[in-house]
């Protein structure tokens, strides 16, 4: 059975005081609690944010990272540098990153081949935008995207890969899928997932719904059959509405 995974995308916001009192109050309500969950500050908090969830329950994520190894890339973070401060696992594919700084599935598929390769899990995020969905092409965008960005990944590796679904009319505007509408979508990643690998490894992946999930929605989200977990922005920014969301 799968078990439900909450992650939360902390995006461009916070303090350093900030990630490290978010942080702190996480592992102390998140302790023993039965999902697997994850936290992905800023890059420049994640060293503070490693030393207050080391040895707790929660994973500490990266937000990206780069294609290529440590060298002449100003600006860029590698896997390596991600690595030596404690990260386990990186997000990739974000809509943000494919629609605000133009990065392509080729380029996504680069950083999940790397990220595999040197031992990080991968959070690969896929979805349609809004005229896409409305031109009935939700299905294929999302389908597409996993053919192209996980090309070269293995059967064995699939195990530390996690797909998060996001419809991105419905980040940061409001707008929610509703459940039907995120388990549709869902269904048809996993049904995909099994023509490229096999029914096993669809049935073990877990795909989460990264679209304005909240503790409003949340319990009906993830009661459906396919939605195993969220990857939460807004909400994810404080414990009191991250927290409800994590112990559905």
């Amino acid at each position: 059975m799968r078990t439900h995974y909450i992650a939360g995308n902390w995006k461009m916001n916070m303090d350093k005081a900030g990630a490290v009192a978010l942080a702190a109050a996480l592992v102390k309500e998140l302790k023993d609690k039965p999902n697997k969950y994850m936290i992905a500050p800023p890059f420049v908090y994640l060293d503070a944010v490693a030393q207050i969830v080391k040895g707790s329950n929660i994973i500490l994520g990266a937000q990206n990272m780069a294609a290529t190894d440590n060298g002449a890339h100003t600006g860029e973070v590698s896997v390596a540098m991600l690595k030596d401060i404690g990260v386990q696992t990186v997000i990739l594919g974000h809509s943000e990153r494919r629609h605000e700084f133009g990065e392509s599935d080729e380029l996504i598929n680069k950083k999940v081949v790397k990220a595999l390769e040197n031992g990080l899990e991968v959070v690969l995020c896929i979805g349609e935008l809004l005229e896409e969905r409305e031109a009935g092409n939700a299905e294929q965008v999302c389908k597409t995207q996993l053919l192209k960005d996980l090309a070269g990944v293995s059967a064995e590796q699939m195990p530390r890969v996690t797909i998060a679904y996001e419809p991105v009319w419905a980040i940061g505007t409001g707008k929610t899928a509703t459940p039907d509408d995120a388990e549709v979508i869902h269904k048809i990643c996993r049904d995909q997932i099994a023509e490229m690998y096999n029914r096993t490894v669809a049935d073990n992946v877990i795909i989460q719904y990264g679209g304005s999930m909240k503790p409003a929605n949340a319990e009906k989200l993830l009661a459906q059959p396919d939605v195993d977990g969220g990857l939460i922005g807004g909400a994810a920014l404080k414990a009191e509405t991250f927290v409800p969301i994590c112990i559905v």
